[in-house]
């Protein structure tokens, strides 16, 4: 099974203020949101897969801080990017642009955040990709 790093592409149709867990009750504006993560291990990107059935509303138990966002009914999981066998977590999401939500996902590592935050959704997925593969290459 294949594993490494992965950015989700979340769309919040409307501003929505969620209780994240541990974090919170915290304020997010509409738009389109980044959410890298790990998928490193045993399970591999069925970490991915997970994800898309909870925004699906297939699951209900939320684990992890993206859960909370995925779990919104004004969020949409429009996709992801990928990169395989490399843990490259924290340097995708240091390239990424700022969040709403300090701490985000970052609960393991220094980072700031985990969750990069764009007004439009084309050029936030762009930018996800460019880093992806940027990374990849160093």
């Amino acid at each position: 099974m294949a594993d490494g790093t992965y950015t989700l592409l979340v769309e919040l149709s409307e501003a929505a203020t969620i209780e994240v867990g541990a974090l919170g009750e915290h304020r997010f504006p509409s738009g389109w949101y980044a959410y890298t993560g790990s998928a490193l291990g045993s399970g591999g990107f069925s970490r991915v897969d997970r994800h898309y059935e909870l925004a699906a509303g297939d699951r209900e138990t939320r684990h992890w801080h993206v859960d909370y966002l995925l779990g919104d009914g004004a969020a949409a999981l429009r996709g992801d990017v990928r990169t395989v066998g490399a843990d490259v977590e924290c340097a995708v999401a240091e390239r990424l642009p700022d969040g709403p939500v300090e701490g985000f996902g970052a609960s393991d590592c220094d980072c700031p955040s985990h969750l990069a935050y764009g007004a439009d959704g084309g050029e936030l997925q762009r930018t996800v990709a460019d880093v992806h593969r940027a990374v990849s290459e160093e």
